[in-house]
């Protein structure tokens, strides 16, 4: 680790402390779909999914991040989806919700029906909030 990032790291630190954690959970099997489907009938469920490679996702990934200031709460699951690690699961996420792929992508879930679904920069912690 270099000076400078010494210097900075410790003021990224201070700011991350600041931001309230995204609880993710990792969705990397098919049957977790069966599993969140049905968690959806007791709470409101997001599947986040991402592109690795992409610039575009990795700046909405953030500004999700940044701006995700929703405490710990019983009432919501985030999932979140390596597009490019598990593309399978992401075409069946498609085909089991009727929700044409998209990259980023948010859907939420409620009653184990898609209640909003939402890409690229229309991706807000808004709309969660709103499903709550």
């Amino acid at each position: 680790m270099g000076l400078f990032d010494k210097v900075f790291k410790s003021e990224r630190d201070i700011v991350k402390k600041e931001i309230e954690e995204v609880p993710w959970h990792a969705l990397t099997e098919k049957a977790q779909l069966t599993e969140l489907e049905k968690e959806s009938e007791s709470k409101t469920v997001v599947i986040f999914k991402h592109s690795t490679r992409c610039g575009i996702s990795r700046m909405v990934l953030n500004n999700f991040e940044r701006n995700y200031d929703l405490k710990k709460d019983d009432g919501l699951k985030l999932y979140f989806l390596d597009l490019l690690a598990n593309r399978d699961i992401s075409n069946e996420v498609a085909n089991r919700f009727n929700v044409r792929h998209e990259s980023p992508q948010m859907i939420i879930l409620k009653d184990r029906k898609v209640v909003q679904h939402a890409s690229h920069h229309s991706i807000e912690v808004q709309q969660v909030k709103d499903q709550l």
